[in-house]
């Protein structure tokens, strides 16, 4: 289950938004089973199954329909793709959430093959050292890569300060008075800002200002982790999916990366017709990504 724990590591955050709940939530599916994390920044959830355990639901939740259990994720795949997308359009299936005791129940209603089909993710409180391997420590490596900008920013002013100095004493003069800075103080302007910008800047609300800004940031400090992690264990240089996409510069939520599956699952049937039979699953193919300096930490 190492592909399901790396993968899930590697996907960013979505919102969610399901009745009156707002949730902060992540998902991971191969052929070999899925895993979900969930949050309402008060408390962590987590699912991980593999095939026999979807297999064994799918009987309890979906009498009408047979097929094998990769047929099943491939659909969860389809459904859980728009709702982490954009929870407002969540495409043809109806979710919702209850809480029982201390852990959290995600419903799925939808259709597959013209019959109804219904999932429940059972989701279980986290364990301390998942929380701190998709919480912790990703946001202290954000927290640190975000004081290291600063600093090389803070250089960079002082530079231009000093270029814009030498054409002064050069005779150089400003066509527009309204241009016109002063020397960058860094003691000054972290002080002003803690007094004028930090309320606002670190209110935290729902949870939606950090999915919608900073994931490209997490899902760079989760590839590093997950780089070293594997260097130290003399594996070389990480193998992901190759398709996760990073978020571009317009502050657009990043696209899901795609199913790492090599052809889409047959289809179930009703119970009444010959059962569905599939060919050997072939597991997902891995490619090597050949490691690479990265040069910014929003590009």
């Amino acid at each position: 289950m190492e592909e399901l724990e790396q993968g899930l590591l590697m996907q960013p955050w979505a919102w969610l938004q399901l009745s009156e709940d707002s949730l902060l939530a992540k998902a991971y599916i191969t052929k070999q089973g899925y895993a979900l994390l969930v949050s309402d920044l008060q408390q962590v959830w987590h699912e991980q199954v593999d095939t026999s355990v979807v297999s064994q639901r799918a009987k309890e939740l979906n009498k009408r329909l047979t097929a094998p259990p990769a047929a099943f994720l491939c659909h969860l795949d389809e459904l859980l793709r728009p709702l982490l997308k954009d929870s407002a359009c969540p495409g043809k299936a109806t979710f919702s959430c209850d809480r029982v005791a201390e852990a959290l129940i995600l419903q799925v209603r939808s259709e597959l093959s013209g019959l109804p089909f219904y999932w429940s993710f059972h989701c279980t409180l986290a364990t301390p050292s998942l929380v701190s391997q998709h919480w912790i420590r990703p946001l202290m490596g954000m927290s640190l890569a975000l004081q290291c900008q600063v600093r090389e920013l803070a250089t960079l002013l002082r530079m231009k300060d000093l270029e814009i100095q030498d054409y002064q004493e050069s005779g150089a003069l400003l066509s527009r008075d309204r241009l016109k800075t002063e020397p960058f103080e860094e003691n000054s302007f972290l002080e002003q800002f803690m007094v004028e910008k930090l309320p606002e800047a670190c209110s935290v609300g729902d949870g939606r200002p950090f999915v919608t800004n900073l994931q490209s940031l997490y899902m760079a400090v989760t590839r590093q982790e997950i780089q070293v992690g594997q260097e130290h264990k003399g594996t070389g240089d990480p193998q992901t999916s190759g398709s996760i996409s990073w978020q571009g510069a317009d502050g657009q939520l990043p696209k899901q990366p795609e199913e790492p599956v090599s052809s889409p699952p047959p289809l179930p049937v009703p119970e009444k017709e010959p059962t569905v039979t599939s060919g050997p699953v072939q597991r997902p193919q891995l490619l090597k990504v050949k490691r690479k300096k990265l040069r910014g930490l929003f590009s």
